[in-house]
């Protein structure tokens, strides 16, 4: 998922049965508050087939339902809109889920397993450019017979029961949602914690607790009103002037490397993360960056140290790794093949390749989101020191900038990533699998098949070797280039808890975990 917060979480497995469970809210003082949340990570759509970024999913988390979801620090799905799912035979690809009684959508309607198929196929139909039917690779057909879902599987998919449990699992209202487009407009008809009472694009959004809602989350969390900035700093503006009572995703580096946790006006929350900044290069054939060599040569030029350290102000991490520290897979394959930065070798590389110098290509970046710009600059100011490239640097929107991805418009562009869910699959397929999320054109049958081969294991970790094997092909290919991966940053007021719950590494984030103290 593109650009969020996340924590690393130790001992991934996948679930292959789950049954009903909740986990009970704290009940805090003074209900009727509403707790301001202030974020940089905007909405592309509220349409849950239109969007597969950080900012809509934070919103998806709370508005709507899928069958799972994940609990506060858990790495197995467990119960929401469903009562029960598992896999019905050892093949791994059929997966079945009884639905929950008494499910109703804000219009009255209760319910039913149509709607779930409804979803699953209008996603899958839609394909919208930056939506996240590439996530559902896996799944052929779903049968829907009264409370009960079957999902048909093309392969064995050991981690589709997490693929359910993320944003693209949303389950819609058919009566309120078209098949073939996305819906338009500022409503939301969603069975979750929260209903959604107004929004405005870029603005905010209201939340109010759900009287109706049933499924994993037991209690009634606070109104909520979630307010978006352009910038990173703007957003550290309205934190100073007690605008917001919580700010996350994200503070400027600076903000960030200066907070101080012993400070009582203030809550800090700093986990170890695993987002991760790839640096992605469109690799079809005609454009700048298609030949291997070339893109070989631009790895042996970037220090991502130099790049940590003066950019981000040391709140990052320098990568060398398709899959971040933490989770089953992680080598350091492209520290092994490119140690340091050696023009020499990048000026051997490209005298190989035939191509003439300096190398042109152009590198997007979102404006406002982080340092991107700032970044993109270092990058440009490393490749062009060495004098092989050549670099145009163009800044976008956020909602333009993945369509300008989308529609391979750009040479190379620079993108957060962080998992859907807590397993090495989602920093795999989405990334690097034949039509992957990023649109880079990379296509590659041997880490296809490996990522095929890695989803047959019901015990995830006896899948490390073939993440492993992916990551060493992709530092020789090199379609994306690791830069860094982050740490989580949530900061409240001192009368507002439960900011450490708001996300976890599990793609849910919790706004109904927010406290008034």
């Amino acid at each position: 998922m593109r650009s969020v917060r996340i924590r690393i979480l130790a001992g991934l497995l996948v679930l292959a049965a789950v049954g009903v469970g909740a986990w009970q809210l704290v009940p805090s003082k003074g209900d009727a508050k509403t707790i301001t949340v202030g974020t940089t990570d905007g909405v592309t759509s509220l349409d849950p087939a239109g969007a597969y970024d950080a900012g809509s999913w934070a919103l998806f988390s709370n508005v709507f339902q899928s069958l799972l979801t994940f609990a506060p620090g858990g790495t197995a799905p467990v119960p929401d809109a469903a009562k029960s799912c598992a896999f019905v035979r050892g093949d791994l690809t059929t997966y079945r889920c009884e639905l929950r009684d008494g499910l109703t959508f804000p219009s009255g309607r209760t319910m039913n397993a149509g709607d779930v198929k409804y979803s699953f196929d209008r996603i899958l139909k839609i394909k919208a450019p930056v939506g996240p039917a590439s996530l559902f690779g896996t799944l052929g057909s779903v049968d829907a017979h009264g409370m009960t879902l079957t999902f048909h599987l093309t392969s064995p998919d050991a981690t589709f029961p997490f693929k359910v449990a993320t944003g693209a699992g949303s389950i819609v209202d058919h009566t309120a949602y078209p098949a073939g487009k996305l819906r338009t407009g500022d409503r939301v008809d969603g069975t979750g914690p929260y209903t959604l009472t107004s929004y405005a694009k870029d603005r905010d959004a209201v939340l109010a607790p759900s009287r109706h809602y049933r499924g994993a989350v037991s209690g009634t969390g606070k109104p909520v009103e979630l307010r978006y900035y352009a910038t990173p700093e703007a957003l550290d503006t309205a934190w100073k002037d007690k605008q917001v009572e919580v700010a996350t995703d994200q503070l400027p580096p600076g903000v960030l490397a200066g907070l101080n946790p012993s400070d009582p006006t203030q809550r800090v929350y700093e986990a170890d993360g695993s987002e991760t900044r790839n640096l992605y290069f469109d690799t079809r054939a005609g454009k700048p960056l298609h030949e291997p060599k070339v893109r070989r040569a631009i790895a042996w030029l970037i220090d991502r140290e130099r790049l940590a350290a003066t950019v981000y102000d040391g709140t990052v991490d320098p990568l060398y790794s398709l899959i971040p520290a933490g989770l089953t897979g992680h080598t350091a394959s492209f520290f092994d093949d490119y140690p340091k930065p050696d023009p020499e070798k990048a000026r051997h590389l490209l005298t190989q390749a035939g191509v003439s110098l300096p190398v042109h290509f152009t590198y997007g970046y979102a404006e406002g989101r982080g340092a991107g710009e700032q970044e993109g600059a270092e990058i440009k100011k490393e490749l062009e020191a060495s004098g092989l490239f050549k670099v145009t640097l163009k800044g976008y929107e956020w909602t333009a900038f993945q369509k300008q991805w989308a529609s391979g418009r750009l040479d190379a562009y620079a993108v957060g990533w962080v998992a859907d869910f807590p397993d090495p699959d989602t920093f795999g397929a989405a990334l690097v699998g034949t039509g992957s999320a990023m649109n880079t054109g990379y296509s590659s049958k041997t880490v296809d098949r490996l990522i095929k081969d890695s989803r047959r294991f019901a015990e995830r970790t006896e899948a490390d070797q073939d993440f492993r094997s992916v990551q060493q092909t992709v530092a020789q290919d090199v379609p994306v280039l690791p830069l860094w991966q982050a740490k989580e940053y949530v900061v409240t007021t001192e009368d507002v808890g439960g900011g450490q719950y708001l996300s976890d590494g599990t793609g849910v984030f919790r706004l109904w975990s927010l406290t008034a103290l």
